[in-house]
């Protein structure tokens, strides 16, 4: 399935967010935007239109969503009753490659996406391999019982690292089994924090 392979520190820069752990990374060494005069340069000011586009971007890049899938996923907040930009953040917390991050079986929404393409997650005990996929309340999100010999699983468990792994009240982790249940929607404060989703709405409702 498609998805951005770009640089994430360019796109951070341009931003002035870091949309992973390496564009912050990247960002927080050369705070400047991309390109020749990026040191010297000063940002712009930016138009109305300018600021609501910027946040759009920010949160395709965040949660790895490309510009088709991300204006379906508005559609299907939209068609919602209530407020609109935080339902849109709820589904893209709810997608199944960032509750494989949430859950601490991945360390970037890349990774988890990865996962989830090559088969090794289960939801409900069936495997599903689509990236997309919206969890609902109660459904376990595992990995798969054959996928938990590999070492990469193995050494999840056995180095103690998902033990340390704090996921987010609205999922709760099972770090020995490999397994994760969703017992609430994700709120507005668990969603990525530097987004103004309701900047993101104004965009799509001009």
């Amino acid at each position: 399935m498609a998805r951005y392979t770009g640089p994430v520190g360019k796109v951070s820069r341009r931003l002035g967010i870091g949309i992973t752990e390496k564009g912050q990374r990247i960002l927080t060494r050369r705070p400047f935007p991309p390109g020749q005069h990026g040191p010297s340069a000063k940002r712009r000011q930016v138009s109305d239109y300018g600021l609501q586009l910027q946040e759009k971007q920010k949160a395709k890049y965040m949660y790895g969503v490309l510009e088709r899938q991300f204006r379906r996923t508005f559609e299907q907040a939209a068609r919602r009753s209530g407020v609109t930009g935080e339902y849109l953040l709820s589904l893209l917390e709810r997608r199944l490659d960032n509750v494989v991050y949430r859950l601490g079986f991945a360390t970037t929404r890349a990774q988890a996406r990865q996962l989830v393409n090559h088969g090794h997650i289960v939801v409900d005990g069936r495997k599903t391999n689509i990236p997309s996929f919206t969890v609902k309340v109660g459904q376990v999100i595992a990995v798969r019982p054959e996928s938990r010999r590999r070492a990469y699983f193995k050494n999840l468990v056995d180095s103690g690292t998902l033990n340390k792994h704090r996921a987010p009240d609205w999922l709760r982790l099972d770090a020995p089994n490999l397994s994760g249940t969703v017992v609430a929607l994700p709120r507005r404060e668990d969603a990525e924090a530097g987004i103004n989703e309701q900047l993101i709405v104004e965009f799509y409702s001009r």
